[in-house]
C-alpha cells in the first residue's frame, strides 16, 4: 500500500484527507455478514470470542453511554484472554485501507478505548484496544483490582496489548482474507508506556509507534512524580496551594520568562531556559491572599520543580518545568486539586503504592521511604511496568520507526523524562557504533527513532500551546515513504477555528520565528538548533 504524503510542515493538517481521498483500498469480503459471523468459530489460543456483529452506520452506542458514535459500518468482535484481558476488534465493512492501528489506554485503564477506536475506524483502520487486563470503577487511579494479582499486574503492564496485537491480526486476516499491510500503535500518557513498551519487549509488532507523554518509567515516576508532589503539598497541609493562586503562579511565569524565545506569545518554548524564582511571589508577613505564595507554598513549587533525590543526591525522577500552570485541566487538576487530598497526583501516588506494592489497605502514603521502599517497589512490580529500557536495537533492526511527543507544560509526566529517555538511547546508539561524537550517534537514532516536544501542551492535550497535530499520518510517511518527518504541525482550536499554529521540530531542534508574518502562522517558522539564554 503506498499513501499520499504530506511535503513536511505545511501540509501535515490535510495529510489525513489526502491519505484517505488517494490510498487504493484493499479489498472488502464480498458476504461481510457471513464473513462477521464466521469469525466466532476462529480458534485464538487462550482465547474466547465472546460475540460479533455487524454495525451500521451511525448506530453504535459504547457501553455505559448515551451517546451514539458517527462511525462507518463495521465488524464487531468482542473476546477475552485468560485471565481477564477483555478486547475489541473493529474492521470497517467498506473502504478499509489494509492497515491495522492499535491504541492505548490512559490513567489505570481498565476501559476498552472506544474514542481512540472510531478514531482510527474513521480513517480506514481495521483497530483493536483492550481494557489490560481488569476493569475499574469511575473512580480516578482506581488500583484496588492489583491486590493480590500479580498476574493482572503483569497483563496491565505489558502483556495485555501484546496478546491483543497477535489476536487483532489474527482476526483482521480471517475476515479479509488478507494481513493488514502495515500495522501502527498510537497511544498517551499509560498509552505511551503501552507503546515504549512494544517498542523494547514486542519490537514485531508494529511497523510503526507513537508514543506521547509516555509513563514509561512507571515505577519512579510514580514515586518521583505522584507521590512526590503529594508529600510536597501534604506532608504539610499549610503547603496545600489552592487553585485560586495558580493564575498569579503563571502570570508570573510568563512575565518572566515568556519573552525568552523572542515572542511574548504565553508559550514557553524552552521552559528549561526560565530561571524564575518562586520566592518572588512571597506573601508580605501576615498578608495570604490570591496574589502571593506564604512561604511553605514557596518551597511546594520549588519541591515540586526540582523533582526528588534519593539519600545518595542520586536523582530519582525529574521534576515539573514552568509554564501553563494556570491552564484549564493543569495544575489545578493535577497537582493541587479543589481540595487537598483530591489532585490526580494523590489518587494516583496513594493507589499505586497501595494496592501494587504493599498491598495493604491502611497503608500510608506520608511513611514511603525514598531509599527503602522506591528500592522494594522496583524490585516487586518493575519489571512488570517499566519501560524503561533504552536499547530498543531490535525495533530498529526490524524496519520499525518510533515517534515520541511530549508537551513542555505537561502537569503530570515530566517532559523531561522524554528527553532523558531518549538521550539513553542515543548512549546505547553511541556505544554500539563506538561513535566518537554525539551527533554521529544522535543522527543514526534519528532513523529510526524522533522526539518532538511541544512548546505549551498540557497532559496529551489542552495547555496554552497548539495541541492538535498528526503524528500517525507522519509515521505512515516515515514507514510507508521512507520519508522521516523533519517537522509536524500542531495548531490551536478554539470553537472549531485554528487560532494559531506552530511547527513540532525534531528535538533537539525547536521552532524558530523567521522575524516576517504572523507568529501564529507555522508556514512563518522554520526549526533549528536552539540559542543558548
Amino acid at each position: 500500500m503506498k499513501s499520499h504524503h504530506s511535503t513536511l510542515t505545511r501540509l501535515f493538517s490535510a495529510c489525513s484527507l489526502s491519505l484517505m481521498t488517494a490510498a487504493v483500498f484493499a479489498q472488502s469480503p464480498s458476504n461481510p455478514t457471513a464473513a462477521c459471523d464466521q469469525l466466532s468459530n476462529l480458534v485464538l489460543a487462550d482465547t474466547t470470542i465472546s460475540s460479533t456483529k455487524l454495525v451500521a452506520a451511525n448506530t453504535f452506542t459504547p457501553p455505559n453511554s448515551n451517546n451514539t458514535m458517527p462511525l462507518p459500518a463495521f465488524c464487531r468482535l468482542v473476546g477475552v484472554t485468560s485471565p481477564a484481558v477483555n478486547f475489541e476488534v473493529w474492521m470497517p465493512l467498506q473502504n478499509w485501507n489494509g492497515k491495522y492501528n492499535g491504541v492505548g489506554n490512559g490513567g489505570m485503564a481498565g476501559t476498552i478505548s472506544y474514542g481512540a477506536m472510531a478514531g482510527a475506524l474513521r480513517r480506514g483502520y481495521a483497530t483493536a484496544s483492550t481494557d489490560t487486563g481488569h476493569t475499574v470503577s469511575p473512580v480516578p487511579f482506581d488500583a484496588s483490582w492489583a491486590s493480590g494479582r500479580p498476574d493482572l499486574i503483569e497483563d496491565f503492564g505489558h502483556r495485555a496489548l501484546h496478546v491483543t496485537t497477535v489476536n487483532g491480526k489474527a482476526i483482521i486476516e480471517a475476515f479479509y482474507s488478507e494481513a493488514p499491510a502495515y500495522s501502527y500503535y498510537t497511544g498517551c500518557s499509560k498509552g505511551g508506556q503501552m507503546g515504549l513498551m512494544e517498542a523494547q519487549r514486542y519490537p514485531y509488532d508494529f511497523d510503526g509507534i507513537v508514543a506521547g507523554d509516555p509513563a514509561n518509567d512507571w515505577t519512579r515516576f510514580y514515586a518521583g512524580s505522584h507521590l512526590w508532589y503529594s508529600l510536597a503539598m501534604l506532608e504539610d497541609e499549610a503547603a496545600w496551594i489552592p487553585r485560586s493562586k495558580l493564575p498569579a503562579l503563571g502570570n508570573a511565569v510568563d512575565t518572566a520568562c515568556d519573552a525568552l524565545d523572542g515572542i511574548e506569545d504565553g508559550i514557553l518554548q524552552n521552559p528549561l531556559a526560565c530561571n524564575f524564582e518562586p520566592a518572588t511571589l512571597t506573601c508580605p508577613e501576615g498578608v495570604d491572599n490570591d496574589s502571593c505564595l506564604t512561604p511553605k507554598q514557596v518551597t511546594s513549587i520549588e519541591r515540586i520543580w526540582s523533582g526528588v533525590s534519593n539519600s545518595a543526591g542520586e536523582l530519582i525522577y525529574p521534576g515539573l518545568v514552568p509554564g501553563g500552570e494556570a491552564a484549564p485541566g493543569g495544575w489545578g487538576t493535577w497537582v493541587t486539586g479543589a481540595e487537598p487530598y483530591s489532585s490526580l497526583h494523590w489518587r494516583g501516588g496513594e493507589g499505586f503504592f497501595r494496592w501494587f506494592v504493599f498491598d495493604d489497605e491502611d497503608w500510608d502514603f506520608r511513611s514511603f521511604d525514598f531509599d527503602r521502599d522506591l528500592e522494594y517497589a522496583l524490585e516487586k512490580v518493575g519489571p512488570a511496568v517499566d519501560s524503561d529500557d533504552p536499547d530498543i536495537r531490535a525495533l530498529r533492526d526490524n524496519g520499525s520507526k518510533l515517534i515520541v511527543y511530549h508537551g513542555w507544560s505537561d502537569p503530570d509526566i515530566s517532559p523531561v523524562a522524554s528527553i532523558n529517555y531518549f538521550e539513553s538511547v542515543v548512549d546505547v546508539i553511541a556505544d554500539d557504533m563506538r561513535a566518537a561524537n554525539y551527533e554521529t550517534a544522535l543522527n543514526t537514532t534519528q532513523n529510526f527513532f524522533r522526539l518532538f516536544m511541544v512548546p505549551g501542551m498540557g497532559h496529551c492535550a489542552g495547555g496554552p500551546g497548539p495541541d492538535r497535530f498528526d503524528a500517525l499520518s507522519a509515521l505512515e510517511n516515515w514507514v510507508e515513504n521512507g520519508i522521516a518527518p523533519e517537522s509536524i504541525t500542531a495548531s490551536k482550536i478554539v470553537d472549531g477555528e485554528v487560532t494559531r499554529s506552530r511547527p513540532l521540530c525534531v528535538f533537539p531542534e525547536v521552532a524558530t520565528y523567521s522575524g516576517r508574518g504572523s507568529t501564529d502562522e507555522a508556514d512563518n517558522f522554520y526549526c533549528a538548533a536552539p540559542v543558548a539564554n
